[in-house]
């Protein structure tokens, strides 16, 4: 079981130098870059690019090779505290199939120290709109739907710090700009990283964009507005030139 956080915890988090080799093969070059809150990072770049590998290290799932990740005052000492103040929905979705969607959404708020798991579990899976399936096996759910719960399951704590990896997959685009409204309203207040081939989708969620390419940012832009696809699509494109 997690440690349940006190507060809030942390407004930032910095990657210093931070690079990722596996043997001879570089994951991640020495990257810089801050992310703050209620400025939502979409996290852009073709597959092998770095992203999953960046989010990784951000999770605390990876050690980077070299470099430092701070979490505002915290660092990879305090790996508990942080790990309870994040939130992750990544390839897989981390739930039991055997269970069902509620009773996996209780489970993880449980894990979580969550003050009610049961109310927060069906407020959850009202916004991502699995109320009608609640009580069936998570094995028998859709692509989509599963993906609907991970995110569900990554936001049942209330995380500080949110994680996304290609969170729009599977989803048709209803489902899509239902996913896209929910995150925009943690997008405020909570740290955001959103990792997307889908422009489109994540118009609207933030206030900075990144590009990687080969493992190096390629590009990075901060804005007063959130960012519509077109300028999405333009610093990705740009950043091949």
């Amino acid at each position: 079981m997690l440690p349940a956080a006190a507060d809030e915890g942390f407004d930032w988090v910095e990657l210093r130098r931070v690079s990722k080799s596996y043997g001879r093969v570089s994951a991640l070059r020495p990257l810089d870059l801050r992310i703050e809150a209620g400025r939502a990072c979409v996290l852009m770049g073709s597959n092998g690019a770095g992203k999953s590998t960046l989010l990784g290290i951000l999770a605390t799932l990876l050690r980077p090779t070299a470099g430092e990740v701070r979490y505002g005052a915290l660092g990879a000492a305090d790996g508990e505290q942080v790990r309870a103040r994040i939130g992750m929905c990544a390839h897989s979705t981390l739930c039991y199939g055997d269970l069902s969607g509620r009773e996996n959404l209780e489970l993880f708020g449980k894990l979580y120290r969550v003050r009610d798991p049961k109310a927060r579990a069906a407020e959850l899976l009202e916004r991502v709109g699995l109320a009608a399936a609640a009580d069936r096996a998570a094995r028998t759910y859709s692509r989509g739907m599963a993906q609907r719960l991970s995110i569900a399951r990554a936001l049942v704590h209330k995380p500080r710090l949110l994680l996304l990896d290609e969170p729009f997959s599977g989803l048709d685009r209803e489902s899509a700009v239902d996913v896209a409204r929910l995150l925009h309203d943690q997008a405020h207040d909570a740290l955001m990283v959103l990792a997307t081939h889908d422009f489109d989708a994540a118009a609207g969620l933030g206030r900075h964009a990144v590009v990687l390419r080969g493992g190096r940012l390629r590009a990075e832009l901060r804005a007063d507005d959130p960012l519509d696809g077109a300028a999405l699509r333009g610093l990705y494109e740009g950043s091949a030139a």
